[in-house]
């Protein structure tokens, strides 16, 4: 690659780093309610480990399945749709649905989007209720996540 490639590719790239307290959560398309905490999934794969007959100075490390992953949310107690769509999942009506965080800046300009597609509630965690706390309660909510595609906006 040329230099002058190089250097003009350097002034396309930022050096900003983002704080992780902006963002947002949608699903199917809507914003949802103001979230504490968002933890996105580990994306991982799984290794196969093969060793070669005859070369003793390495192993090969062939890529496997995807492991699973989960996408972690927290807000508030309330009436949410979040909580609903747990309650339906207890009640064995079991729906996927499209899950996107968008990573926002200083101008709640999107810098990121992480669109997780066919996510379903795989466990609830209600608040803990304490007589000497003058806390929020939250809740938490897991979800399983199918497929997860990376874009900048």
């Amino acid at each position: 690659m040329s230099e002058s490639k190089i250097a003009e590719a350097g002034k396309k790239m930022t050096q900003e780093a983002y704080p992780s307290f902006r963002f947002t959560v949608e699903i199917e398309g809507v914003a949802q309610a103001a979230f504490t905490e968002c933890t996105l999934p580990t994306i991982e794969w799984e290794i196969e480990t093969v060793k070669e007959g005859g070369l003793n100075t390495h192993v090969h490390q062939l890529l496997g399945q995807r492991k699973e992953s989960r996408l972690t949310l927290k807000n508030g107690v309330g009436t949410s749709q979040l909580l609903q769509w747990y309650i339906d999942t207890m009640n064995q009506k079991f729906v996927q649905r499209d899950v996107t965080i968008k990573m926002l800046d200083s101008h709640l300009e999107t810098v990121l989007c992480w669109h997780i597609k066919k996510a379903h509630p795989i466990k609830w965690t209600g608040p803990q209720f304490k007589t000497s706390d003058s806390s929020i309660a939250v809740q938490t909510l897991e979800l399983a996540c199918g497929f997860i595609e990376i874009s900048a906006e």
